[in-house]
């Protein structure tokens, strides 16, 4: 699943080489993926009213549910 946030983030952005990703696993099981970017990149991730954030975090919960885990996304600054 780092794979997967990481080269959509890269590709989206205009600074991929500061795209840094995150997996942690928490007690029960799920996957706490953190993404950061470059604070100028922050919109182009998010996206306008959050679109490209959430279908972001769509496409890591479909490949999550083939591999039956369970996976948060979480955009940092």
């Amino acid at each position: 699943m780092r794979e997967l946030v990481s080269v959509i983030a890269k590709s989206l952005v205009t600074q991929p080489d500061k795209v840094v990703v995150t997996e942690t696993v928490k007690e029960d099981g799920e996957i706490l993926i953190e993404l950061r970017v470059a604070p100028e990149d922050m919109g182009k991730v998010i996206g306008k009213q959050g679109r490209i954030a959430k279908a972001i975090r769509t496409v890591v919960k479909v490949a999550a549910t083939k591999e039956d885990k369970k996976v948060t996304v979480d955009i940092l600054q």
